[in-house]
């Protein structure tokens, strides 16, 4: 008689292999977004970041991600007039806001703001396409406004009103300042925009994938990853780039104290990312970005000292795949559109709401709750002792 093996006994006899970090541990299937990390490539739906930077706008590549395809006239015009129609927020969110502390980190404003979108769009139907779509246009329109808002509420200003004649970006930036800006400012910060939109499974579109699985509101899903994104190693890192620049000061250091941050085993703040072994993508295109930025406004000495930088770090950790990531250039492109520093890893949250939704649209799709396993590292089967046993024990 052949012998029968239990496929289930079989696995739970193997030991499970741990990967910090998850590294290389497929979590999920996606057709959104693909990475070649050696290559440098990166595509949104099959299409090549460089040319939805060049060509397309950011609410167009927006649709793309989140719908599939890219938009026809019709459905791009009303998909733009939908979320012009729903920039405004209510009274009692721009109230809630004048509450939270003047020095309070934007990213902690915006989480906290996002969520309560939950409270005043409290309908939950996730199984119904016009609740999808009325959610997916909120939160890319309301997000901006409620950047611009706490901004300004923090500098004890009232926040400024959308304008409906603007573009998204135009507005955005319009509503930081109050003065419309340069066309070229609005249309660089929309291409930044596209490329800050998506990239794969990083750490906060896990966890709004994490938390999309449990099946709750899309606010709450965008609040988690906002909380997430927060983080210095992963949208945080962009503002550090720029106190590092600082730091160094001069071209004619940067040789020095790189030298001594290798040597010191310190973070090189913009180099480095899990996927690529080249110079990120992005970063090239960033870089770009802010020449322009600098032949029409004027030129950034910071800029000079990133150049260098970049060259001699390539020279010493390039060989180990160690190259500038999107954090690298994007500071120095805020800075010359005049953006606070602490608004950085903000912007960053804007534009990432894209991604976030596709990811949130895409697991309701095929949804299974996740449930990682764990390696238990702690102490063996014991026995509990009375107050009297455990104060008689050695050492207590």
């Amino acid at each position: 008689m052949p012998m029968v093996v239990d496929a289930n006994r079989v696995a739970s006899d193997v030991a499970p292999v741990f990967r910090p970090g998850l590294e290389g541990v497929p979590a999920t299937q996606s057709a959104i977004c693909d990475i070649d990390g050696l290559q440098g490539l990166l595509t949104y739906r099959g299409y090549p970041l460089e040319e939805l930077a060049a060509s397309s706008t950011f609410l167009e590549t927006a649709h793309l991600l989140i719908w599939g395809e890219l938009p026809t006239t019709e459905h791009l015009r009303a998909f733009e007039h939908n979320v012009q129609m729903h920039r405004r927020v209510s009274f009692r969110i721009r109230d809630m806001m004048k509450c939270f502390p003047a020095d309070g980190h934007p990213m902690d404003a915006l989480q906290s703001s996002a969520a309560s979108l939950g409270l005043f769009y409290s309908r939950r139907a996730l199984d119904d396409p016009a609740y999808i779509e009325a959610a997916v246009v909120r939160l890319i329109a309301k997000i901006p406004t409620m950047v611009a808002a706490y901004q300004l509420i923090r500098l004890g200003q009232d926040p400024i009103q959308p304008r409906d004649d603007l573009s998204y970006s135009a507005n955005f930036l319009y509503m930081l300042t109050e003065r419309e800006p340069d066309p070229l400012a609005a249309r660089i910060f929309d291409q930044c925009l596209i490329l800050h939109a998506e990239h794969s499974l990083n750490a906060s579109t896990f966890s709004a994938r994490v938390t999309a699985s449990t099946l709750t509101d899309p606010y709450a899903v965008v609040a988690s990853a906002v909380g997430t994104l927060a983080g210095p190693l992963h949208g945080g890192a962009n503002e550090d780039v720029l106190a590092m620049l600082e730091q160094i000061g001069s071209e004619d250091r940067a040789e020095a104290w790189l030298d001594r941050a290798i040597a010191e085993k310190q973070k090189i703040m913009g180099f480095g990312h899990r996927e690529y072994k080249v110079k990120d993508p992005r970063a090239v295109i960033l870089q770009g970005l802010a020449e322009q930025l600098f032949d029409r406004f004027g030129h950034d000495g910071m800029y000079d000292v990133a150049r260098r930088v970049e060259e001699v770090a390539s020279e010493r950790l390039g060989p180990k795949g160690i190259y500038p990531n999107v954090d690298f250039y994007s500071g120095l492109v805020y800075r010359k559109l005049g953006i606070p520093r602490d608004l950085f890893t903000p912007i960053f949250a804007i534009a990432r709401v894209a991604g976030w939704l596709a990811h949130w649209k895409e697991q309701l799709g095929a949804n299974r709750i996740y449930r990682p396993t764990q390696i238990y590292t702690g102490a063996a089967r014991r026995t509990w002792l009375p107050q009297d046993a455990r104060n008689a024990l050695p050492g207590v």
